[in-house]
């Protein structure tokens, strides 16, 4: 019944099945799970420059790249990773990153020196930093087109998850034991189990379309069918798209063909990734410090950031149930600038415990609404065979920002301009990008997918 030229096609039919907890919602919860190992790590960065500087004796110039050999690896694995799965598949693409962070995870918590340190935690990175476009990429082409938009909102809530588990893990593991190799350790073993069950995962229907390889493809469609509970029905499936090898070039490639594809819309994904990202990023790189320079006790200086990543669970159920109300774009404008504004309010009010415990959590609250609504609006911009390369690519250029913003931070803008002002000129980076988007970028709120 797969190969007539009837209608619909094979893509609108896999979009337009019933949401099922145990078909869809499983592979939401497998793709996220190693979107929560991101957020760990990344948060992480933040728990060990204050250890690591004790450890090795670092300058804050020096200790500030525990996190930008971490992030720029990710950004290089965000790049790379995102063309691997639109030329080799999403599956294969998705069981093997984190096997590469969790090798290298091990390798530098046995570090014998800071550069070898550095290292292992650019390679642990790389592996890592494929995790949400790939997943990305995956979880919504599988997901049915009116629960999209909530299902990659909320994709976004294992970040909070991850973020507040590194620091309250990490904050028990010092107290207790007073080694930082322990805080990375802990992550592995249950990121190798994930790897695991992500081979279960069948390849992305739409991916296998575009390949050529149309019998997959119908099993794979057939399959959703059957255990949605779905009407069979005809379908079409179109003609295979010429699909780039994996080569050196080929990355290059799809990158020009991202541009080409609507050089507007590419370059408001790329600033919006850029400048929220950065904001946050700042916050959970440097927060831990900022707070033990203002007085904080080093374990509560953990918790404190945890709290601030956990209560951005409740921006993620909140972006959830207004993305496919209010849209976007609104959503977008509104909080990206004041997530901005209430770090700066953090700044300020630092030397007051209460205050700045307060406004924190403000900022983590906030900023979580904005974060998983970017993600599902730019993974939203780009057809199929572009779509984890668009994604991909706006997530190398943040986590760029973000690898070398806090270097830059710690160096220059913070020991000359001050705290404050440091983080009003990040938010001025996401307002200007607001306004590109608001002139420049289309709403996407229940487009189907190309």
């Amino acid at each position: 019944m797969n190969t007539y030229t009837t209608v619909p096609s094979g893509e609108q039919v896999v979009q337009e099945l019933p949401w099922r907890w145990k078909v869809q919602g499983r592979i939401f919860v497998i793709g996220g799970l190693g979107f929560m190992f991101d957020a760990w790590d990344v948060t992480l960065n933040g728990i060990l420059i204050p250890l690591l500087s004790t450890h090795w004796a670092l300058t804050p110039g020096e200790v500030a790249w525990v996190g930008t050999s971490n992030l720029i690896g990710m950004a290089l694995g965000a790049f790379v990773w995102g063309t691997i799965a639109d030329t080799i598949g999403r599956k294969k693409a998705f069981t093997a990153t984190l096997l590469i962070f969790s090798l290298f995870t091990v390798l530098g918590a046995f570090s014998p020196d800071f550069i070898w340190f550095c290292v292992f935690r650019f390679m642990a990175g790389f592996g890592l930093g494929g995790c949400i476009p790939v997943d990305y990429a995956l979880v919504g082409e599988f997901t049915p087109r009116k629960q999209r938009g909530k299902v990659l909102t909320a994709m976004d809530g294992w970040w909070p998850v991850g973020a507040a588990l590194a620091g309250f893990v990490s904050a028990g593991l010092v107290a207790v034991y007073g080694d930082w190799r322990l805080t990375m350790l802990v992550m592995v073993l249950p990121a190798l189990l994930v790897f695991w069950v992500r081979r279960s995962v069948p390849e992305s229907p739409l991916f296998l379309i575009r390949k050529g390889r149309r019998e997959e493809a119908a099993k794979v469609i057939d399959g959703l069918v059957a255990a949605t509970g779905a009407e069979a029905r005809a379908y079409s499936l179109p003609d295979a798209k010429e699909v780039p090898r994996l080569s050196a070039g080929s990355a290059w490639h799809q990158l020009r063909l991202v541009w080409q594809f609507n050089w507007k819309i590419t370059a408001a994904a790329w600033s919006l990734f850029f400048s929220i990202l950065l904001v946050y990023y700042l916050s959970l790189t440097w927060m831990p410090r900022i707070l033990i320079g203002a007085g904080f006790a080093e374990y509560k200086a953990f918790v404190t950031t945890a709290s601030m990543a956990a209560v951005g669970l409740l921006g993620v159920v909140v972006a959830a149930l207004l993305v496919e109300r209010v849209g976007r774009k609104w959503i977008l404008a509104v909080t990206g600038p004041l997530s901005a504004l209430t770090l700066v309010i953090v700044a300020i009010v630092v030397d007051i415990p209460t205050a700045a415990v307060f406004w924190l959590l403000v900022f983590g609250f906030v900023v979580q609404v904005a974060i998983p609504v970017l993600y599902a609006y730019v993974s939203e911009l780009y057809p199929t065979e572009l779509r984890g390369t668009g994604f991909g690519w706006a997530s190398t250029f943040s986590r760029l920002g973000a690898g070398f913003g806090p270097l830059i931070f710690a160096n220059y803008f913070w020991p000359e301009l001050g705290l404050a002002t440091s983080f009003a000129l990040a938010g001025g980076l996401v307002l200007m990008a607001v306004l590109w988007m608001a002139f420049f970028s289309p709403e996407t709120k229940q487009r189907r997918l190309e």
